[in-house]
């Protein structure tokens, strides 16, 4: 495998001909959001939905909560 001239981290076999600069540029400038956690939870999380799923169903239930101490102050 020869290492490109230029630089020395890229092979003569990566072929960028057909690449798109910027492709995903507006989409990372809206923002990311990057979190790493233990593979130990990791193993129940297949995948980005799966996390995604298991937070949505936590806020719904801290909104229930929220607005159930909310309803015991206001009565």
């Amino acid at each position: 495998m020869k290492k490109m001239q230029n630089d020395p981290d890229m092979l003569r076999e990566y072929d960028f001909s057909k690449g798109v600069r910027g492709k995903y540029s507006r989409r990372y400038a809206e923002g990311t959001n990057v979190v790493v956690i233990e593979s130990d939870i990791a193993k129940y999380f297949p995948d980005h939905d799966a996390v995604n799923d298991a937070l949505r169903s936590l806020v719904a239930i801290i909104e229930k909560q929220e607005k159930k101490t909310s309803m015991q102050a206001d009565g």
